[in-house]
């Protein structure tokens, strides 16, 4: 009997921004991930219905756990990174949704703005962010996960981004 394929790891950039301050439906929380800070061209660009305060806020427990679904029936044939939409959890609790972007101006400039930044967290004009590097394990075509790696090579890793196709997704 054959074992099971095991997950393939990476290193990737991972980069939470949002506008800070404002309300609530101008700041959206977005998640970029980029093969590499100079990338032009993100491999992954989702905008949360997350707001920008509430994830500070969710980031201050110390523990961040994001999980998006999408449905294995209506995305079956879809590779996870081209999902157009997905169920949102943040600690467990449902946010609303996530969808898929494709870089406008706004954004371009904004990762053009943070080429020289390779982790670290702070605030670029009316932006907030948050970048460093993390594991990206892809457990299968219906699970990948992104795992903060801490810098100081603590074994916590308190923040963690999970795609997953799920036959039971209600994305509606």
């Amino acid at each position: 009997m054959a074992a099971p394929p095991r997950p393939s790891k990476s290193m990737v950039i991972c980069t939470f921004f949002g506008q800070r301050g404002g309300s609530q439906s101008q700041s959206h929380v977005w998640f970029c991930v980029q093969l590499n800070r100079l990338s032009p061209k993100p491999s992954l660009l989702l905008e949360l219905s997350l707001s920008t305060r509430s994830l500070v806020q969710e980031m201050r427990s110390g523990l961040l756990r994001i999980a998006l679904e999408c449905s294995s029936l209506e995305f079956s044939s879809c590779p996870l990174h081209q999902v157009p939409v997905w169920s949102a959890f943040c600690n467990g609790r449902r946010v609303g949704f996530a969808a898929r972007r494709k870089p406008n101006q706004e954004t371009r400039e904004m990762l053009k703005k943070m080429e020289s930044i390779t982790v670290g967290a702070g605030v670029i004009q009316e932006f907030m962010y948050m970048r460093a590097n993390y594991e990206w394990v892809v457990g299968g075509a219906n699970s990948q996960s992104f795992h903060l790696i801490s810098p100081d090579d603590g074994p916590a890793q308190e923040l963690s981004v999970f795609l997953l196709r799920s036959s039971s997704s209600s994305v509606s």
